[in-house]
């Protein structure tokens, strides 16, 4: 068909781009948002529970600290008086570092379980297979007592396997870092078991070991929360590798040819 020129319209034409400046799709009226990716999710997600970590980390610390000095108290109770405002002192720290804890260990694992179902989604994306364990197995396998001595860390090592891209078929077998967070995770489970039966005796000297198992729980619950970082770091490196805000931007800035570029004729048929 021969070339007639451009198109012609009796009116102006309504489609086209919207007259405005380059702006994102979700800034235009009208346009729905893109659902973001699986590994930007898992990213955004990973940032999230690390911040919950490192607060449970610093507020467990804290209570561990204030439980020792209750412990020293105690000590010095036994040849004299204390002071009135020191031991109000110690019973205000000692509290609000238990409810401060609590707190942020509840924050810390309800964003560890939304990185955690990312991953996994992003993992069987990856891999090609589904997880061995469905979705709702995941929060009953965490809060259920004794069982979540297990649990998680058969978990993460199925969610390492898949992120390796290691048949379905074969054994999970867990890397040294998750195979160390396994075993502090269950140190600090049973530890702070038996925290909880040591204060049910009413002896003075069962409720004093009872402080130092308190601060000891709180010193693994804080390193249990650092390495817990390490995992979900190393998990989400491996999902996503590059981070885009890592990579340097590159800009046109000239085209050098050795000719100039040359303009194909117009055709005969051409209206002018």
């Amino acid at each position: 068909m021969p070339y007639l020129g451009p198109p012609r319209y009796r009116t102006p034409p309504r489609w086209g781009f919207p007259a405005l400046a380059w702006r994102w799709p979700t800034a235009v009226v009208g346009v729905a948002e893109e659902a973001p990716a699986a590994v930007e999710r898992v990213r955004g997600r990973a940032r999230f529970a690390a911040s919950a970590l490192w607060l449970l980390a610093a507020v467990a610390v804290i209570a561990a600290g204030a439980e020792i000095w209750r412990y020293v108290l105690l000590l010095e109770s036994r040849t004299g008086a204390l002071s009135r405002g020191v031991v109000q002192w110690s019973d205000s720290l000692v509290t609000t570092g238990s409810v401060l804890s609590i707190a942020a260990g509840i924050i810390s694992v309800t964003t560890v379980i939304w990185w955690l179902h990312a991953a996994r989604d992003a993992a069987a994306e990856a891999a090609g297979y589904t997880p061995a364990r469905p979705d709702w197995h995941l929060v009953p396998g965490i809060l259920v007592p004794g069982v979540n001595l297990v649990v998680p860390g058969a978990v993460l090592a199925e969610l390492e396997h898949a992120i390796l891209r290691r048949p379905a078929t074969d054994r999970p077998r867990p890397s040294p870092l998750l195979t160390t967070w396994w075993l502090t995770w269950s140190a600090g489970g049973l530890l702070f078991a038996t925290t909880l039966l040591w204060r049910l005796q009413d002896s003075a000297q069962a409720q004093a070991d009872g402080v130092l198992l308190t601060a000891a729980t709180n010193l693994a619950a804080a390193a249990t929360a650092v390495l817990t970082i390490r995992v979900v770091d190393r998990l989400s490196l491996l999902l996503a590798p590059i981070v885009p805000s890592s990579v340097r931007r590159l800009r046109v800035v000239r085209v050098e040819t050795a000719t100039a570029p040359t303009r194909a004729p117009r055709p005969t048929t051409a209206s002018r």
